[in-house]
C-alpha cells in the first residue's frame, strides 16, 4: 500500500463514493461479540435442556428450533442496534452523523426490527431442514449447549456486520427479503388454503398468528422504505454536489415520495380489510399513485443520469 499523495485532492466526506464497507474494528468487534454471544448461548442452552429436556429438533409445538428462534432474535436486536450505532462513523456512512435524533431513531428502528425477524425465521427454517435429515433426533443437554451456542454466535457475527455495511443497494435487498419472507410465511401458515382466490389482501384478514405476520411485515416494510428514503436522498445529494445530477430539488422531491409511499404501505398492514376496507384501499392506491408520479418524473428529476 502506498500513502496518498499529498498533492491529492482532498475527497469531501459527503461524496459517499467510497461504499460502506465493515473496517477492522467493526469485523473485530463482530468476533467479539460473536464470542461473548456464544457463552450467553451455552447457558440458554443449558436452561433449554434442564427444563425441556429431550426437545425434537422442530415441530409445531415447542421445539429445540422454537427455543433458538427466541434466542436468535434477542441476539439479533441487540446485536443490529449496537451494530448500526457504531458504524455511523465508517467511510461511507458519515452522514449519518447528520441525522436529526427523530430520522436516526427511525432508521435504527427498521434495521433492527428486519434483522430480527430475519434471524428468527431463517433459524426456524435451518432447524426443519435439520429435522428433516435427522428424523426421530431428540437434542441432548451435550447438544443443546453446543447448538444454541454455534446459532447464537453465529447469528450476532452475521448481524453485526450486515449493519455494518449497510448502504442503499444492501437496504434495498433487505427490504425485499423481508418483504418477500413474510408474506411467504403467512402464505403457508394461513387458515384459509385458497386465500388465492380471492386477493393478497385476504391473508391479512384472519384473528391468526398468519395475518399478524402479515399486516407486521407490511408495517415493518413501510418503516423500512422510508429509512430507505433517506439513504436515496443521502446518494442523490453526493450526485448533485458532484454535478451528475442538474436539479438541485431531486434528493428532497424523491425522498419525499419514498416516504409518503412508506406510510401508505404501513397503512395497508395497520387498516387490513376485515378492520377497515376503506382504508385500506385508500392506503394502497395511495402508494401506487405515488410509485407512478416518481416513474413519471424520473426523466426530469433525474436528468443528467445516464438514459437507462
Amino acid at each position: 500500500m502506498t500513502a496518498p499523495s499529498p498533492t491529492s485532492p482532498a475527497v469531501p466526506a459527503s461524496s459517499g463514493a467510497p461504499p460502506a464497507r465493515p473496517t477492522l474494528r467493526a469485523e473485530s468487534e463482530a468476533v467479539y461479540a460473536a464470542l461473548g454471544t456464544g457463552v450467553v448461548g451455552a447457558l440458554w442452552g443449558l436452561i433449554v435442556a434442564l427444563i425441556w429436556p429431550a426437545l425434537p429438533l422442530s415441530g409445531e409445538d415447542w421445539s429445540f428450533g422454537t427455543a433458538a428462534a427466541i434466542g436468535a432474535a434477542i441476539v439479533a436486536g441487540a446485536a443490529s442496534g449496537t451494530g448500526y450505532w457504531r458504524s455511523r462513523g465508517l467511510t461511507g456512512q458519515e452522514w449519518r452523523l447528520r441525522l436529526s435524533s427523530w430520522k436516526f431513531t427511525v432508521n435504527t428502528t427498521s434495521v433492527v426490527v428486519v434483522h430480527v425477524v430475519l434471524a428468527a425465521l431463517a433459524t426456524l427454517v435451518v432447524y426443519l431442514v435439520l429435522s428433516r435429515g435427522f428424523i426421530g433426533l431428540v437434542v441432548s443437554r451435550f447438544w443443546s449447549i453446543t447448538l444454541m451456542a454455534i446459532t447464537l454466535g453465529l447469528t450476532a457475527y452475521l448481524v453485526y456486520l450486515s449493519v455494518s455495511r449497510i448502504d442503499t443497494q444492501r437496504m434495498s435487498s433487505l427490504l425485499m427479503a423481508f418483504i418477500v419472507i413474510g408474506t411467504l410465511t403467512a402464505m403457508i401458515t394461513t387458515p384459509d388454503p385458497q386465500w388465492w382466490m380471492i386477493h393478497f389482501s385476504h391473508l391479512g384478514s384472519f384473528w391468526a398468528l398468519s395475518s399478524l405476520v402479515f399486516n407486521g411485515t407490511l408495517i415493518a416494510g413501510g418503516l423500512l422504505v422510508t429509512t430507505f428514503a433517506v439513504y436515496i436522498a443521502a446518494d442523490m445529494e453526493s450526485l448533485v454536489a458532484e454535478g451528475k445530477l442538474a436539479r438541485t430539488g431531486s434528493p428532497r422531491f424523491v425522498s419525499v415520495l419514498f416516504v409518503v409511499m412508506g406510510i401508505m404501505l404501513a397503512c395497508v398492514g395497520i387498516f387490513p380489510v376485515n378492520v377497515n376496507l376503506l382504508l385500506h384501499n385508500l392506503s394502497a392506491m395511495g402508494m401506487a399513485v405515488m410509485f407512478l408520479i416518481l416513474l413519471a418524473s424520473g426523466p426530469r428529476m433525474l436528468r443528467g443520469m445516464p438514459r437507462t
